[in-house]
């Protein structure tokens, strides 16, 4: 959900940029403006910035256990065909490859 400062601020850029005889009516007005902005960014089903990071984690994640289980699907595939024993893939041996998520600037 969007931080309750934000909706705060946006809430009065709004009353501010409204005329002046619809700013007189006080917190009737802010308190509408604050309600529609609130149920409009609800609507648009948003996550913060915790809730991002945390998902970006489990990508990393998840992605790394997916390069290794690759290598070492290819090793045994690879041992397969020659007739040997397979070798064990490290977690080690991923993670010198290239960055798996590209880098997210964070505003």
């Amino acid at each position: 959900m969007i931080d309750a400062k934000k909706i705060e601020q946006i809430a009065r850029q709004v009353q501010d940029s409204l005329p002046q005889g619809i700013r007189n009516l006080g917190d009737d007005v802010e308190k509408k403006i604050r309600q529609v902005l609130q149920a409009q960014l609800s609507r648009m089903e948003l996550v913060n910035r915790d809730e991002f990071d945390v998902q970006t984690q489990v990508l990393v994640r998840t992605r790394e256990k997916l390069a290794l289980l690759e290598k070492r699907l290819d090793a045994l595939e690879g041992k397969q065909a020659a007739g040997t024993e397979p070798q064990e893939v490290s977690p080690a041996d991923v993670s010198s490859e290239t960055p798996i998520v590209p880098d997210v600037k964070h505003d």
